[in-house]
């Protein structure tokens, strides 16, 4: 982390001549279970993880704005006037977009300075560990800092989703910037969607010496286009159907009944949600009852639930979860919006090195792509770092 925050540093002042304000920081999060269901107002058990993004800015006498990146080359500009979703695109559309989302919850952007912003990150893109709710943490935390906004870390979760929601054009929820702005060290973010009322819960993974493992695929995902917005229309004309405000309202016990009105499609799309919150709900207790060594048949079960009903894995996933599941792992899910993206495995520490080497050799075997395997730890949400 020390190198990242020194690096964007040095790096501002090479590309805009000046030292910045300050440098802060936000972690990407894996979602431990709870799979599609913030959209629909349920319940998701993310954490924050130690891959974070690094937000480097410096306030301007005038009301330019000029925002750049480590990882794409050209430096966007334009007038804190002209900040609109319209005018947005591209990368840049994260940052931008969350300036402007600031001016839809009360900031009064016409009373505040321009920036310059530079931004660097570890945190894998495409991989289904929100490298987009990092950019926008890391961004809403800065200027709500050097604009004295005063907006608790609630409202900056909602600023980040109006962001991806309207400026990038991402239909997703609210968990990935809940859990990279309220995530705490070896804890998950017990979030539940419709109060947004949000609970720390210990994990306790080193002390029962288990493991995260992370297996990124490389298959990479887009959430503002393609299957992640049909899943979620699904979603909405199935709670249509069934006359209620969302699926939250639905429960287990309602599934009978969901079977005979809707069409297997949307029924099965409906099954997933509903049981996945009530999967979160037993992990949430497995978790503080029994610890983290009695949940794998519930991570197991969200990642069958993932790949028949909801339809969202892919070969890649579908095999790292076999393969981790054969070598050791207590249970394995597909985490993330899904299409591409990452798999988890809690695994015992001395299996760990098995894992890695048996999926890297499944993925050869199958003539899919190097998968990048790598353990992370529950972390600290956003920070200012300097």
């Amino acid at each position: 982390m020390t190198d990242l925050r020194s690096g964007v540093r040095d790096d501002f002042a090479e590309v805009f001549g000046r030292e910045p304000d300050g440098v802060w920081s936000a972690p990407g999060r894996v979602n431990l279970i709870g799979e599609h269901t913030d959209y629909n107002l349920g319940f998701v058990l993310p954490f924050a993880i130690n891959r974070r993004t690094v937000a480097a800015l410096g306030l301007r006498e005038d009301r330019r704005v000029r925002v750049g990146s480590t990882f794409a080359d050209e430096l966007v500009e334009l007038d804190l006037d002209a900040l609109g979703p319209d005018a947005l695109g591209g990368w840049s559309a994260y940052p931008l977009g969350v300036a402007w989302a600031l001016g839809q919850f009360g900031a009064d952007l016409e009373a505040v300075p321009g920036f310059d912003l530079l931004i660097d990150s570890n945190v894998p893109v495409g991989a289904g560990l929100s490298s987009s709710a990092a950019i926008e943490s890391a961004v809403a935390l800065a200027l709500n800092d050097v604009w004295r906004l005063g907006f608790d870390r609630q409202t900056l979760a909602k600023v980040g989703q109006r962001a991806e929601n309207v400026a990038v054009g991402a239909p997703t929820g609210i968990m990935d910037q809940s859990a990279s702005l309220l995530g705490e060290a070896d804890s998950a973010v017990f979030l539940d969607c419709r109060s947004l009322d949000a609970q720390v819960v210990p994990l306790g993974l080193e002390q029962a010496g288990l493991e995260i493992v992370i297996i990124d695929t490389g298959v990479t995902h887009a959430h503002a286009t393609g299957g992640y917005a049909d899943r979620r229309a699904s979603c909405e004309a199935g709670a249509k159907a069934l006359g209620v405000e969302s699926l939250r309202d639905v429960s287990v016990a309602d599934l009978d009944r969901a079977r005979e009105v809707l069409d297997d499609v949307t029924f099965r799309r409906v099954r997933h949600v509903v049981t996945e919150d009530q999967r979160v709900l037993d992990t949430v207790r497995t978790l503080r009852e029994h610890g983290p060594a009695a949940i794998g048949e519930l991570l197991d079960a969200s990642h069958v639930s993932m790949r028949d009903d909801f339809e969202i894995s892919v070969p890649e996933l579908d095999l790292a979860v076999e393969t981790a599941q054969a070598n050791g792992a207590i249970g394995a899910r597909m985490t993330g919006g899904g299409f591409g993206g990452s798999a988890i495995a809690l695994v015992p520490t001395d299996a760990v090195s098995r894992v890695q080497v048996a999926i890297d050799g499944a993925f050869a075997e199958h003539s899919f792509g190097q998968p990048d395997v790598f353990t992370v730890r529950a972390s600290q949400g956003a920070q200012r770092e300097s």
